[in-house]
């Protein structure tokens, strides 16, 4: 079989040429095209990412770091980043960090290691300062729904502030005054903006924000259903519950059932980021939709459009949320 150096040598170009030449690219005059087109016929020379990668000294290879692999919200992200790469006949390498600043690091050597061309970074543990001095090398980096201030324009994220406002005000529409909060871990950026959104909507509405009534919890089902276990022993009574994730959403909403409670006639409850479990509950979860999939499939356009010079797409690195009602939250008797 001919490789991509007898190519280049029949058709009298660099190993360069033969890559533009294969990967579109339209700068090549039509005459060479035609050449090493030619060539490749002659020869009987089929491209491959392989071959293209040599010629292009691009491994044609993405890094894509995520937190764990066992998540809704993260399959959806995964599945954009990789539709959108596999198609433009790149390859996605991923790595969990498990919200470990060791295993984070570790997951990010190993990318490097592989020699990707870009990393795309979901990362919850390592600071802003490891990130910024990886930003200095060669090595392009983008980071996913968090903000580095020097790197904003490689972060792509969701509105959480309009998020949390957006639930809460949801349940505040509906009547109800006395809400439980479960959040996610209170060092995430996304944890505090939703918390601050959701603070402002109570206080649009002249509501205090009930300390007793808020659970740190983890973003996982047990999260949530340890969050539930502890507002029902609390002492406080609530008819409504806002929840950070919609993970935890079901695990609190399962716990809740346990407990003799009716829902949503007993309990509303709304989530956040409407994975793909959330209209399958019972009841079917009103929830926010975080468009993660969008924000892969734009992470995956910035690499084709400035590592690879292969998209002209306007890049979109702020998005914005909506409410999905469905029928877990009703209006308080």
């Amino acid at each position: 079989m001919a490789t991509i150096y007898e190519v280049a040598k029949h058709a009298g170009v660099s190993l360069a040429t033969v890559s533009r030449v294969m990967n579109g690219n339209v700068k090549v005059r039509k005459s060479t095209s035609d050449k090493v087109m030619s060539a490749m016929k002659e020869l009987g020379y089929v491209p491959n990412n392989f071959a293209r990668s040599l010629a292009s000294n691009k491994a044609n290879s993405i890094g894509l770091l995520v937190s764990n692999l066992h998540s809704s919200f993260f399959g959806q992200m995964m599945s954009g980043v990789e539709t959108e790469l596999r198609a433009a006949g790149k390859h996605v390498i991923i790595s969990a960090g498990h919200d470990e600043e060791a295993e984070e690091k570790d997951g990010i050597d190993f990318l490097i290691s592989r020699q990707c061309d870009a990393l795309i970074v979901h990362s919850e543990a390592i600071s802003d300062e490891y990130l910024i001095e990886l930003n200095k090398t060669k090595l392009p980096i983008l980071i996913m729904n968090r903000v580095v201030e020097s790197m904003q324009e490689q972060c792509f994220i969701v509105n959480n502030q309009a998020g949390g406002y957006m639930a809460a005000k949801t349940l505040l529409k509906h009547g109800h005054r006395d809400i439980a909060y479960i959040s996610g871990p209170t060092y995430k950026d996304d944890t505090k903006q939703r918390l601050i959104g959701h603070k402002r909507a109570l206080e649009e509405y002249g509501v205090a924000f009930n300390e007793k009534l808020h659970y740190v919890g983890d973003y996982l089902e047990t999260g949530g259903i340890a969050g539930m276990n502890y507002l029902l022993s609390s002492g406080q009574r609530f008819s409504a519950l806002a929840c950070s994730n919609d993970e935890m959403a079901s695990g609190a909403m399962s716990c809740a059932r346990e407990h003799g409670l009716t829902l949503p006639e007993d309990l509303s409850v709304i989530g956040f980021d409407d994975v793909l479990f959330a209209k399958h509950m019972f009841p079917k979860l009103t929830t926010i939709d975080n468009p993660v999939l969008e924000m892969g499939r734009m992470a995956a356009q910035w690499v084709l459009k400035y590592v690879y010079k292969e998209s002209d797409q306007d890049i979109q690195r702020v998005f914005e949320p909506k409410l999905i009602e469905r029928l877990s939250v009703i209006k308080k008797a």
